[in-house]
């Protein structure tokens, strides 16, 4: 299998570079007054700011003398909160995960739900293409067959990625239906591609063909579109009208396809020209690799499952900054967000 072994910080292959990280024990900052974080399934990075998405699922316990933090909270580099927004009963249902594009806009997706948002950076909304509560199935709810094929509409969506060069909008879509979706800037349907892959179509590696969930969507600086085929154990990568490119692996799951929970959760490059790092949270093994973008080799592994700094408790999101450090969004009962930082800063 193709793994570096993880503990609370990071372990780098000798042939390799060096690529130890430590948890930054100082970020975030205590949040102000009485809120309380419920789970956080997204996390993204713009300049100076992070922004992570709140499902706002306190305990009821919690909610008996505190409050829940607004849907979106946006830091600074110090870890002190600089803005809020957002309506839990109008964005997506379930927020499943925050992307910010080139402009500076703020996408949504439901877990829950058939919608995606666009949102400007205060919090205007800008785009919606779906219905909130109707899904892309044979009734149109959740419990009805997936059609993998609505031009208006999704089916559990996952992620956002915008193309920089004309603002055409991929969609991985997600965890009903098994394809990639296109718009361009208005919202009109363009072109998918995608369906739900058999065992042996899984193991074989075909292109195109998903496990389960389609769990995440990057486009790169060379303009290749790359997929996070999570239950299949890979990063699928794609030109943009969807002719398959290559398999990236990550085999340290089951020996089986599909794997259950999953390798391949969610990524994020370098901000180098040449993006030479891929780092890859691997929700199943509780670990954050750095691959070599190139090779698709693990370079370096970070983090271990547990509950203390460092470690991950359903790590979902992540997200990488100009100097490399690395922002970790935990739901379930994980529901905090972590910034790593290289050992040299520290």
């Amino acid at each position: 299998m193709n793994r570096a072994q993880g503990n609370l910080g990071s372990t780098s292959r000798s042939a390799g570079p060096t690529l130890t990280y430590e948890v930054d024990p100082s970020w975030p900052k205590p949040l102000p007054g009485k809120w309380v974080f419920g789970q956080l399934p997204g996390v993204d990075v713009h300049g100076d700011n992070i922004v992570v998405v709140n499902r706002q699922d306190i305990t009821d316990e919690e909610a008996e003398t505190f409050e829940r933090a607004p849907p979106i909270v946006i830091f600074d580099m110090a870890g002190n909160v600089v803005n809020t927004w957002g309506d839990i009963d109008t964005l997506p249902i379930k927020p499943e995960r925050c992307n910010i594009d080139h402009r500076r806009n703020i996408w949504i997706t439901g877990q829950q739900d058939g919608m995606l948002q666009k949102y400007s950076w205060d919090g205007e909304l800008l785009l919606q293409i779906g219905q909130r509560g109707v899904v892309d199935s044979s009734d149109g709810t959740t419990k009805g067959t997936p059609l993998n094929s609505a031009k208006d509409r999704f089916f559990h969506p996952t992620a956002v990625a915008v193309d920089p060069t004309n603002d055409d909008i991929y969609v991985s879509d997600g965890y009903g239906n098994r394809r990639v979706v296109v718009f361009d800037r208005e919202g009109r349907f363009l072109r998918q591609w995608g369906r739900q892959a058999s065992q042996a179509e899984m193991m074989s590696g075909v292109g195109g063909l998903f496990a389960e969930v389609v769990h995440d969507v990057k486009i790169s600086n060379q303009g290749l579109v790359y997929v996070c085929d999570r239950q299949g154990d890979r990063i699928q990568v794609f030109d943009k009208v969807g002719k398959f490119q290559q398999n990236i692996w990550i085999r340290t799951g089951t020996k089986e396809l599909p794997d259950p929970r999953g390798t391949a959760w969610t990524m994020a490059f370098s901000h180098d020209p040449e993006q030479r790092f891929l780092y890859l949270m691997n929700g199943r093994n509780e670990e954050v690799h750095i691959l070599d973008h190139g090779s698709g080799e693990i370079l370096a592994t970070v983090g271990r499952a547990g509950h203390q700094l460092g470690a991950f408790t359903h790590g979902h999101g992540i997200a990488v900054d100009s100097r490399a450090y690395v922002y970790v969004s935990e739901t379930h009962t994980g529901r905090r967000v972590q910034r790593f930082r290289p050992a040299k800063d520290a």
